[in-house]
């Protein structure tokens, strides 16, 4: 169930949420995993946690995890967002370079999960420009989406590291960013939830948030 009563209007590449609520879109990116893609599926099952999944289709993590991540993301619990096929580097490719790391693994996501990602995409490393969005808006990809607050699990780091980073970034309207590649962040998983409720932030998906 969706707990935003009104969506926002998008207005451009969203480093924040809008408003003045205490709402967290906790982000997970790339795949590497399939190990770190079960343990949060199972912890989302388990807590009603929602999450947004910025998938790399080219591992075949999701795949692996279907049974379990195709109920979530039927039911909108979880969103799948498009963070291209092979993590590229955007602002080095082409408009036709651009647009097909985008439509390959939208391919690959309706294939999965029966939808499309569209129109949320996030550019991998952050890299973007005026010229990228252009081309990714004529993919029908017009919602970049960044972050503002980091779990830095994107390399091997300890739980403890990563729970500390949590403490410090998971505020109120923060679109958090977190990875699916180290199997680091599995122990911590309920403790950051704990953390959450304790500072009485509700998870939104992107698309709880804007609509689309």
């Amino acid at each position: 169930m969706n707990p935003v009563p009104t969506p926002y209007p998008w207005d451009g590449p969203q480093v924040g949420l809008p408003g003045d609520g205490k709402y967290i879109a906790w982000t997970v990116d790339d795949g590497k995993s399939p190990e770190v893609v079960r343990a949060y599926a199972d912890f989302a099952a388990k807590t009603g946690t929602r999450l947004t999944f910025f998938i790399n289709g080219s591992y075949d993590s999701f795949e692996q995890n279907l049974d379990v991540l195709a109920p979530l993301v039927t039911s909108g619990q979880i969103q799948i967002g498009n963070h291209t096929w092979s993590h590229a580097a955007l602002t080095d490719l082409d408009d036709a370079g651009i647009i097909e790391e985008l439509e390959k693994n939208d391919r690959e996501i309706e294939r999965l999960f029966g939808m499309s990602s569209k129109p949320y995409f996030r550019p991998p490393y952050g890299y973007y420009d005026r010229r990228v969005l252009d081309a990714a808006a004529r993919a029908g990809f017009d919602r970049p989406t960044l972050w503002y607050g980091s779990l830095a699990d994107s390399s091997p780091i300890t739980s403890e590291e990563i729970y500390k980073y949590a403490s410090t970034y998971a505020n109120p309207q923060t679109i958090l960013i977190g990875h699916l590649n180290y199997t680091g962040v599995i122990a911590v998983l309920d403790k950051i939830k704990a953390l959450l409720d304790e500072r009485g932030l509700v998870t939104v998906t992107l698309r709880d948030y804007y609509g689309g």
